[in-house]
C-alpha cells in the first residue's frame, strides 16, 4: 500500500500532536515496512523520520487544498490526517482518507479558547469528520464526543489508543535520578504532576489538596508550560504560605523520565482530556497514579490508578494520602499499571491502523 501522512506536526511540533504523529509514523515503519509511506509537509525540515518528505512548490493553502494534486501524482491510496485535519473538498478518485481526532475540548469548553481559534477548529474538525472514510479516535471518550457534537455514526469511528515516547520505557539509574532531581531543587520525596499549567489541567486544586494535607516531608512538583493560570496558583501559594511547592516551566524532554521515576506519586487532576499521555508515561515509569474522573483518564490509567473528583479538593487529598500511606496499595497500582500499558504497544497500534488502511484499499 502507498500511505501518505499529513506530517506538519511531526516535523514542527515538539509536544502532543507532534509526539503522536512521530510515534505513529515510526511504529508503522517498524512493524509494516512492506508499505510505502510519504510525509506531506508544508515547510522543509532537516529532520529525518525515515520516509520521503514531500513539500509544495506553491505553499499558499497547499495543506488545505492543493496537496490533493501531489497525492494523485504520487499514487497515494490512503491519506491519513494525523492531527485533526484533512484537505477541504472531494479527494481524487482512488484516494481514501483517515483522520485522527484527538479531542473536542473546544466544543465542551469554548471559553477556554480564543473565539476565532474555536471557530476555525469547529470548521476544520467538522469537515474532516464528515469527509473522512474512517475517523480514528484516541479514546472512547473522544468517540462519544464526535458522535454527540457532529452526529457521526459509530460505525465510522475506530478507537485506536496511543503510547508515549520510548524514553519512558527505560529504567533510569538511581544515581541519574538523584542528579536530575537535585538540579531542580528537589531534595525530598515528591508528588509529581506534568502538563501545561492551564485551567483545564486543574493544578490549582492539586495545590489546595496538598495544602490541606500539610505534608512537610514531601514536595509537590508541577512541571509544565506557563500561562496566566500559573499566576493564580502562585498567588494562592503566597497567600497561604504553602511550603514545598516547586513549579518548573522549562524542563528539557531528556530530563523528564528521571523526574517521573523519582516520584512517590503521580497526580493528574485534569477535569477533561482527550486521552492523557502523562498517565501512560507515569505507568511506564513504575509510579503509582492518582487521576481524575469525568473524561477518559480511566481509559489511560485502567487499574493502575485511583481516581478522584477533580473538583473536590477533599477527595483529591484523601486519595493522595490513601496511596502515600499504603505500601501494598502502591505496589498493587504499579503492577496493574505495568499490565495495563501493554494495551498501548507500538506493534498493537500499528497493527490496528494497518488493518484500517487495508480495509479501505480493498473496499
Amino acid at each position: 500500500m502507498r500511505i501518505g501522512f499529513d506530517a506538519k506536526r511531526a516535523f514542527h511540533n515538539n509536544t502532543g500532536l507532534g509526539n503522536y504523529s512521530r510515534f505513529i509514523i515510526k511504529a508503522l515503519l517498524e512493524h509494516f515496512p512492506q508499505n510505502e509511506y510519504f510525509a506531506y509537509n508544508p515547510k522543509k525540515s532537516s529532520q529525518d523520520l525515515g520516509l520521503p518528505l514531500i513539500t509544495p512548490k506553491k505553499k499558499f493553502l497547499w495543506r488545505s487544498f492543493f496537496v490533493k494534486d501531489d497525492l494523485q501524482r504520487d499514487h497515494i491510496q490512503v491519506y491519513h490526517g494525523l492531527s485533526n485535519e484533512l484537505p477541504f473538498g472531494r479527494m481524487p478518485t482512488g484516494i481514501k482518507t483517515v483522520v485522527t481526532i484527538h479531542d473536542l475540548i473546544f466544543e465542551r469548553y469554548p471559553r477556554l479558547y480564543p473565539f476565532f481559534d474555536t471557530l476555525i477548529y469547529k470548521i476544520k474538525f467538522r469537515k474532516a469528520c464528515k469527509n473522512a472514510n474512517v475517523i480514528v479516535a484516541v479514546s472512547e471518550q473522544t468517540k462519544r464526543d464526535i458522535m454527540a457534537f457532529y452526529g457521526i455514526n459509530a460505525d465510522k469511528i475506530s478507537v485506536v489508543y496511543q503510547d508515549c515516547d520510548e524514553a519512558f520505557h527505560k529504567k533510569i539509574s538511581l544515581e541519574t535520578i538523584k542528579t536530575v532531581t537535585e538540579q531542580y531543587g528537589i531534595h525530598k520525596k515528591y508528588i509529581l504532576s506534568v502538563g501545561s499549567i492551564i485551567e483545564r489541567k486543574n493544578q490549582g486544586s492539586l495545590v489546595a489538596a496538598f495544602h490541606q494535607l500539610n505534608l512537610s516531608n514531601y514536595q509537590l512538583v508541577l512541571v509544565g508550560g506557563k500561562s496566566k493560570y500559573q499566576e493564580e496558583i502562585e498567588h494562592y501559594i503566597q497567600k497561604n504560605n504553602i511550603k514545598n511547592v516547586k513549579i518548573l516551566n522549562k524542563v528539557p524532554f531528556q530530563n523528564l523520565p528521571a523526574i517521573y521515576q523519582g516520584a512517590s506519586l503521580f497526580v493528574y487532576p485534569s477535569f477533561f482530556e482527550g486521552f492523557g499521555i502523562p498517565i501512560v508515561e507515569a505507568l511506564h515509569s513504575g509510579v503509582p497514579v492518582l487521576a481524575a474522573t469525568g473524561s477518559c483518564l480511566e481509559e489511560a490509567g485502567g487499574d493502575g490508578a485511583l481516581y478522584a473528583d477533580p473538583l473536590n479538593i477533599s477527595d483529591l487529598a484523601n486519595k493522595m494520602i490513601q496511596i502515600l500511606a499504603n505500601k501494598a496499595l502502591q505496589k498493587q497500582l504499579v503492577e496493574a499499571g505495568q499490565k495495563h500499558v501493554k494495551k498501548f504497544t507500538a506493534e498493537r497500534i500499528a497493527g490496528e491502523l494497518n488493518k484500517i488502511y487495508q480495509q479501505l484499499v480493498q473496499n
